[in-house]
């Protein structure tokens, strides 16, 4: 499968549990601790997001509760990743999995991994200790930035909550190549992805919790507890949704793609301004994976200058704004697109079938090189930014010298190599509201929900909850919304009608 970069979002959430007695109404709920959020566990949670398995970027009635639905409780967990407790076998040997939206394969050490110390640091299936085991030994690889996890299909029974999945196949992983699963608070990954992004073609954990008759609606929901303090973190319901835990009614969007939770997005409003990025409708995928909003490189910008958040200066971006501000300006007065106007430029070069850089490169992307970029793709990346910059001011009737300066004043606010933005934290409540449109619905999310803090007293940071991913056209622009937007609206997963499911969390 082909390899693909993502940044991660940094203030993720973790999970680890304990089975807990069922309930009088046949619900079973996975108890789980929690830790405050610090520093290292972004830089956690950052590693662990670069090394997930991606491949190309391509009014329903309330579900109440009942015997066809299982509960797993979360809990904000050393903020890091959604995790929670599985079992595999008969008798079932537990593993801390994450649940994760953004991809559709189980996978969990091997105890024949003998060569790779990250498998020592966590447990391991033992397939000789079931009586359930059934040999598959099709061989496979999963690619990621910057390592890649490889071992051989087996095939068991699978414990989610106090649900058995029979016969469900899983990657007995062999080989872990990368510091990064040594670091990660996770033994594996349950995917809640399509099929069609499946390693393997593999048939999903929750296709066979449908397939088997575990769950009465083919839905799957998410409540995520964004108070720090509080006991329950959150909660993930097979089969159907908690009416406790959201506002209203839900709003729903189809799903667009198949692989990914893929739908479309409407304007971005910043401050209760059109940015008109999205205007005529821009991709975004729903992923339980990724805790912050990703998004283009200059918009994210934008709303990081807007916000007061402080990122890493671009001498690339000042030298285009200061000798090429001027003709940028002139092409788009003139009517010339902003996907154009570089290459008018000379700055980014065309071969007649696309350009020679493809699409604005992500600063997190370009610290992945193994060398820094040419020089002539720097300029190009910079120059393409900023026409996207100087467009979106000229609709709000700005002057070119108040313009260009403003610019520039953008060009210091380009996200850090490793993706986080500091924010003063005394100030938060003077920054603007961001909104999402949504089915021609806006959902807006406040600064407390977009700002994450970590730490206590003096030690206290605040971070942005935004970074920068790009993503050229056909595919992109692309948003990915994760653990900040879901925070603040439940969400829903309808399966069964492929569409994707908003209301504001209670």
């Amino acid at each position: 499968m082909g390899q693909k970069y993502l940044p991660l979002a940094f203030c993720l959430w973790a999970l680890t549990c304990s089975l807990l007695p069922t309930s009088s109404n046949g619900l079973v709920r996975i108890g789980l601790k929690k830790r405050r959020l610090d520093l290292e566990s972004i830089k956690t949670a950052r590693m662990v997001r670069e090394e997930k398995s991606r491949e190309g970027l391509r009014g329903m009635p309330h579900y109440m509760r009942s015997s066809d639905e299982a509960i797993v409780t979360l809990k904000n967990y050393f903020g890091a990743q959604y995790f929670g407790q599985i079992g595999i076998g008969t008798p079932p040997q537990n593993f801390t999995v994450i649940f994760d939206t953004g991809s559709s394969n189980l996978w969990v050490p091997s105890s024949k991994c003998l060569f790779s110390i990250a498998c020592y640091f966590h447990s391991r299936y033992r397939s000789s200790r079931s009586r359930t085991y059934k040999k598959n030994g099709k061989s496979c690889e999963i690619k990621y930035g910057s390592g890649s996890v490889a071992g051989f299909f087996s095939q068991d029974s699978v414990k989610v909550a106090d649900l058995i999945v029979k016969d469900q196949v899983f990657i007995e992983a062999t080989q872990e190549g990368s510091l990064t699963f040594v670091l990660a608070k996770f033994d594996g990954i349950l995917g809640l992805g399509f099929q069609e992004i499946s390693v393997g073609n593999a048939v999903p954990a929750w296709y066979n919790m449908v397939q088997q008759g575990h769950v009465k609606e083919e839905v799957f929901s998410f409540w995520l507890n964004r108070d720090p303090d509080a006991k329950e973190g959150g909660e993930l319901v097979f089969g159907g949704v908690d009416p406790k835990h959201f506002k209203g009614d839900h709003t729903y969007v189809p799903v667009t793609k198949k692989g990914y939770w893929q739908f479309e997005i409407g304007d971005f409003l910043l401050g209760g301004h059109s940015t008109g990025v999205c205007e005529g409708g821009c991709a975004a995928i729903l992923d339980s994976g990724t805790s912050l909003l990703v998004g283009p490189t200059p918009i994210v910008t934008e709303i990081n200058h807007a916000i007061g958040a402080q990122g890493i200066v671009s001498a690339e971006c000042k030298q285009v704004v200061t000798q090429y501000g001027d003709s940028i300006w002139d092409l788009l007065v003139t009517g010339v697109l902003p996907d154009k106007v570089c290459s008018q430029l000379g700055l980014c070069l065309y071969d007649g079938a696309q350009y020679v850089s493809s699409g604005i490169e992500t600063v997190i992307e370009k610290g992945k090189r193994n060398g820094p970029l040419p020089a002539d793709e720097l300029l190009c990346t910079a120059c393409e930014t900023a026409a996207i910059w100087i467009h979106n001011q000229l609709r709000q009737k700005g002057t070119k010298e108040k313009v260009l300066k403003y610019v520039n004043d953008l060009c210091e606010k380009l996200p850090s190599p490793a993706g986080e933005s500091v924010i003063e934290c005394d100030s938060i409540w003077e920054r603007p509201n961001i909104a999402f449109t949504i089915a021609n619905k806006t959902f807006n999310l406040a600064p407390d929900q977009y700002i994450l803090r970590t730490g206590e007293g003096l030690a206290t940071v605040c971070i942005s909850g935004f970074m920068a991913l790009d993503v050229p056209p056909p595919g992109g622009p692309l948003w990915i919304l994760g653990d900040v937007f879901m925070g603040a609206y439940h969400t829903v997963f309808d399966f069964g009608n492929l569409r994707l499911g908003f209301a504001e969390s209670a």
